[in-house]
């Protein structure tokens, strides 16, 4: 049965990944981690797009895969469409942050967005914003590190730009002129939302779309009659750099015990 591929910059679309596996739970599923080129986040458009196409080549090649998930919102933005071009065939799900829900959820008209600087910098995120324009005030805050202490397993540093990130969103509140809803516009901020919530009163809410991905995913395959049936899915963890860290990271942040590829 031909899997699924889904592929980040890095550790990331785990958080992808495990919504994917909870919708569709007899779907087999190889994760691509490009680890030895990350992070995409602070890279110009034309590398992630370079970056991204090797690594379809390798999934469609190696794998076979029948579908492709995008689980990584700077690639999205720069490449889901050439990507689509390219492979006409193959059904692509990309990411892109939850402007959407988030402005269907405020109550204050106040929204935060936490991304990659390559993300909020991108034309598809100014057309995201422009198409909410006059629905809600909507701050991006770059995230400048985030991505990498994620990936280092570096507590120290992710308190503490979580700390400064989140102080740059706020100030939270139900209040007329406080931000109520704060959108997770990467991949690998859903990860660490507990120690985010740590900066910010209990009625905030946090948006990500990976049970939205997942969703998408399942209607695309069940249009080409594609989906899975019977026994569990099989998952295969790729990397293209330390497969020791992948496999951590599976373990800390999924509670997944799998071994890791090259």
């Amino acid at each position: 049965m031909s899997p699924v591929g889904v592929f980040d910059s890095g550790v990331g679309g785990l958080s992808v990944l495990a919504a994917l596996r909870a919708e569709l739970p007899h779907e087999n599923f190889v994760y691509f981690a490009d680890t030895a080129y990350a992070p995409y986040g602070e890279r110009g458009d034309a590398y992630v797009i370079e970056q991204s196409r090797r690594v379809i080549e390798h999934l469609r090649r190696e794998h076979g895969i029948k579908a492709l998930v995008i689980a990584c919102n700077t690639a999205t933005t720069a490449a889901v469409h050439l990507m689509r071009a390219e492979n006409p065939d193959l059904p692509i799900v990309g990411l892109e942050p939850g402007l959407k829900p988030a402005v269907a959820s405020t109550r204050t008209g106040r929204i935060s967005v936490l991304a990659t600087r390559g993300t909020l910098a991108s034309a598809k995120y100014a057309a995201l914003r422009a198409s909410f324009a006059g629905s809600a005030d909507v701050r991006p805050v770059p995230c400048d590190g985030l991505v990498k202490a994620i990936e280092g397993f570096d507590s120290a540093g992710i308190a503490a730009l979580s700390e400064r990130y989140m102080a740059e969103a706020g100030p939270f509140g139900d209040a007329p002129g406080e931000v109520d809803t704060v959108v997770l516009g990467c991949t690998h901020y859903p990860l660490v939302k507990e120690e985010l919530s740590r900066h910010a009163p209990a009625t905030l809410r946090f948006i990500d779309t990976g049970v939205p991905v997942a969703q998408q995913t399942r209607r695309l395959l069940a249009s080409a009659g594609q989906l899975a049936e019977g026994s569990s899915g099989s998952l295969l963890l790729q990397s293209s750099g330390n497969v020791a860290v992948l496999e951590a990271a599976a373990a800390k942040w999924l509670g997944l015990s799998v071994a890791a590829t090259a």
